[in-house]
């Protein structure tokens, strides 16, 4: 079953029951807590399924400071939800051991009645973030890391620069690559360690729950130099002292990796047909949740930043502008990120001041000011810049005419993103889904319609654990 085909169906969240409302509204004090702790969602039951027959397909999501599930069925309906919360972040935080936590939590938060109709499960993870492991042992003993997927190691571009093609995505020093390499080069320049290996965040997750060394998805090796495109490692990086320590078996995201360990499974009362499936990353995960499925088709996410990706038939990359696809089956997925976003805008209204200025903002009249809205010096996509200047000026009397500005002008910037990615050779934009907090300005919806040209609509469903979800429904249903 192809990834993009799994969303077209129409899909819907089952009725909340009475009081879900209040929960909902209170959920996001659990992200400040200082120590893991759940914070359920929903936990509903479908109607007349007491029994627990009908077959779930549970989708986890390791954001950046949290982790979350979503459990559905056949037709996409969502019957459970929850997250979880990692330890206050800092010098003391042992990053694995709170992934691990929060995922034996999380299964564990799974109302029993769900349980034994748990039949697959995927899992998503940040891109790039990595952990060497000693694949010797079977507990998976970490020799190195996580090293985290906004983690830079410059200290060796100079080794990749010289034996990858130019402008690879692995030329970036918070590449996969980069990390393996500089922990090689601190390591094992005097004798490799034939029993390190190297996983993925969300490698290392599945793998703790089918115990198969090795198994990765195309998504998450892109970093580390995978060709999704050929359906293998390139000869440049083969020839390496290091190219053992890759992923030995690549997939395509949600399929059948084994069943899943059997101590796991009788500890939460599973299905025993329960099968772990290939993950991919958080951001592919979303996309996918977003339900986009044709040529042309994109999803921009107005959260901090603003980035933006798109179904494409052809394959682009350049790491000037850190733009890079992966694949979606016979397709590909391009997208870019500015470092314009709702971070600027927390840095100058309140939401309260968002919401109400926004009122006074008419859409159809184009903003007679221009600013390229950034949080600090720096840009990297649609224009790449480490030395541009935030321009917020001049500021008008009026505070509506200056959020119209801003908003307007980051709009410009999604508009230049989607017309890079043309020039480079992909689709042309169609039709736009938003994720993210701006989805939910309609007058900056509909001021993006105006400047892009194209319709502009919020996005159903935007969590990843939603698109992980889809991808262990994916496992589940083709069994390949």
């Amino acid at each position: 079953m192809p990834i993009l085909s799994l969303s077209a169906k129409p899909l819907s969240r089952l009725p909340a029951k009475r009081g879900l409302s209040r929960l909902s509204r209170v959920q996001n004090l659990a992200f400040t807590t200082s120590r893991i702790r759940i914070t359920m969602l929903k936990q509903q039951d479908h109607p007349g399924n007491e029994s627990g027959s009908r077959p779930l397909y549970l989708g986890i999501d390791f954001g950046t400071s949290g982790a979350r599930y979503a459990l559905i069925d056949k037709q996409g309906a969502i019957h459970s939800e929850g997250k979880r919360t990692y330890p206050a972040v800092g010098q003391t935080t042992n990053w694995a051991s709170s992934w691990r936590e929060a995922l034996f939590q999380l299964l564990g938060d799974i109302p029993s009645v769900h349980q034994p109709s748990v039949s697959s499960i995927s899992i998503d993870g940040t891109s790039s973030t990595t952990l060497i492991i000693d694949s010797c042992r079977n507990n998976g003993e970490l020799l190195a890391g996580p090293f985290l997927y906004n983690e830079s190691f410059p200290d060796a571009l100079p080794m990749i620069s010289s034996i990858a093609p130019a402008n690879h995505t692995v030329c970036s020093g918070s590449s996969t690559l980069c990390k393996l390499v500089s922990w090689w080069n601190k390591h094992c320049l005097n004798g490799g360690d034939d029993s390190a290996i190297l996983m993925h965040q969300s490698d290392w997750l599945l793998w703790l729950l089918h115990g198969e060394y090795g198994v990765c998805d195309y998504n998450n090796t892109l970093k580390v130099g995978y060709d999704p495109e050929t359906g293998s490692y390139p000869s440049w990086l083969m020839s390496q002292p290091y190219s053992h320590m890759l992923p030995s078996s690549v997939r395509a995201p949600g399929v059948p990796i084994g069943p899943i360990k059997e101590d796991v499974r009788s500890q939460y009362g599973f299905s025993n047909d329960c099968v772990v499936c290939t993950g991919t990353t958080d951001s592919i995960a979303a996309f996918l949740a977003a339900r986009t499925t044709d040529p042309g088709k994109a999803v921009t996410s107005l959260g901090s930043t603003l980035a933006i990706k798109l179904v494409s038939r052809v394959r682009v990359e350049d790491a000037r502008f850190g733009v890079y696809s992966h694949r979606l089956d016979d397709q590909w997925l391009v997208g870019g990120a500015s470092n314009s976003g709702g971070v600027v805008l927390r840095q100058l209204f309140s939401d309260d001041q968002l919401v109400t200025l926004s009122r006074d903002i008419d859409p159809s009249s184009p903003s007679p000011l221009d600013y390229y809205p950034l949080p600090k010096k720096g840009e990297r996509f649609p224009v790449s810049d480490p030395d541009m200047e935030p321009r917020l000026e001049p500021r008008p009397d009026s505070d509506a005419e200056y959020l119209h500005g801003i908003l307007e002008s980051m709009a410009h910037i999604e508009a230049s993103g989607y017309k890079l990615l043309k020039e480079l050779g992909a689709t042309p934009v169609e039709e736009v889904f938003t994720a993210g907090g701006g989805a939910q300005n309609e007058k900056w919806t509909a001021i993006r319609e105006r400047v892009l040209g194209v319709p502009v609509w919020k996005a159903e469903q935007t969590e990843a654990a939603y698109g992980a979800a889809l991808l262990a429904l994916r496992g589940a249903t083709t069994g390949s």
